[in-house]
């Protein structure tokens, strides 16, 4: 009986083991892949370690990320003073130059002054505010005995400062009351970089850490609201826009409605570019003003400016302002054939103040105007 029970037992204990080591086997097995699965997972580990730690079909991979849009960050607009000042002074030297060359002559006739005046017009800078320039420097060099060509320099420096303005307000106005947000109304023909306009200043904004939403109100070109709506992308910005031939009031209405809605910092408008000599696209231009302050009033009318059209550009910017206030100027292209004295004559065109200027391709190629650092950048 004793024998039987203990053979028994043997027999149980062989059994479970054989059935633990089948067990083992198996999983071992199922772990091991075949050796075409190992030579690919080596193959790819030697000749592509830029890639994740391969895995095998039957393995749990591992968690897929997130996906997370990469969002640029702009630079601020401190940064960028620097960088466009060295620009602007390669490109606007003729004027600064031309300028401090006569005036650093020993003496100062008639002919030499008839050439400060050729220099000053052939930069756009206007016949009433050239002649009040000349003028200008020909009272406080005689009256303060000026023979120096370095105080002769910096007396040219103060009076071009005093020409620009520097006094004139030059702040975006960007903020909204009563909780609502800012609205800037971006105006123009076509040609001027008005769309890029638009999205680099949604950038500026961005990095002063200001939440943007912006308006594709430029509903005639289709490829102005793809336009818009990249410039956004790139720095998280949303962008409404409605369908191609579409009232462009109505797009501008549901703009500001969404900022507000949302709680929007700034609500930025690109409007569809017309030529100011159309009066009926100059009406429809004042609609979409009127309807956007239906919602909120608008803080801001930005006329933007090719600065290398001269005396063509001086009558759209009468011609806009007429029609929607302007309240401030954006010039473009202020690095390339420009002249710099386009500045001084718009401004006294419309009586407003430049604000920001374009100097270059890139997208924080926008900074605000300073009236003493362009100046400096003249005459560098």
């Amino acid at each position: 009986m004793t024998t039987t029970v203990l053979l028994l037992i043997i027999l149980g204990v062989v059994v479970l083991m054989g059935a633990g080591i089948t067990l083992v086997v198996g999983r071992g097995r199922r772990e091991l892949p075949p050796p075409a699965d190992l030579d690919r997972v080596t193959e790819e580990a030697i000749d592509h370690p830029e890639h994740p730690e391969p895995h095998l079909e039957d393995e749990p991979g591992p968690e897929p990320a997130t996906a997370v849009d990469t969002l640029e960050r702009p630079e601020t607009p401190q940064g960028r003073l620097v960088r466009l000042r060295a620009r602007l002074a390669r490109s606007q030297g003729t004027l600064g130059k031309g300028l401090l060359s006569v005036l650093g002559r020993a003496k100062l006739d008639d002919d030499a002054w008839e050439e400060i005046e050729d220099t000053l017009l052939a930069a756009d800078v206007g016949v009433t505010a050239t002649d009040e320039l000349v003028a200008s420097l020909k009272t406080r060099l005689r009256v303060e005995g000026i023979d120096d060509p370095a105080r002769a320099r910096t007396v040219l420096r103060e009076e071009l400062v005093s020409l620009i303005g520097p006094s004139l307000d030059r702040t975006l106005a960007s903020t909204g009351n009563d909780g609502k947000p800012g609205v800037i109304l971006v105006v123009g023909v076509n040609g001027t970089g008005k769309t890029t306009t638009v999205g680099r200043l949604a950038r500026v904004l961005v990095a002063e850490d200001r939440s943007v939403v912006l308006g594709a109100a430029d509903t005639f070109r289709a490829a102005a609201a793809d336009q818009l709506q990249t410039w956004g992308e790139r720095v998280g910005v949303p962008t409404v826009r409605g369908p191609e031939g579409g009232d462009p009031a109505s797009v501008g209405f549901e703009t500001v409605q969404r900022g507000i809605a949302d709680g929007t910092d700034v609500v930025l408008v690109d409007t569809a570019g017309r030529l100011h000599t159309k009066s009926g696209l100059m009406d429809e231009l004042g609609k979409v003003k009127r309807v956007i302050e239906k919602q909120a009033p608008v803080t801001e009318v930005l006329l933007v400016i090719d600065a290398t059209t001269g005396q063509n550009g001086l009558a759209q910017a009468r011609v806009f302002g007429e029609v929607v206030d302007v309240t401030g100027i954006v010039l473009t292209k202020l690095d390339g054939t420009a002249k710099g004295g386009i500045v001084i004559a718009v401004q006294r065109e419309l009586g407003v103040p430049v604000k920001f200027v374009g100097l270059g391709e890139g997208a924080d190629d926008l900074a605000p105007f300073d009236a003493d650092e362009f100046v400096d950048a003249l005459l560098a």
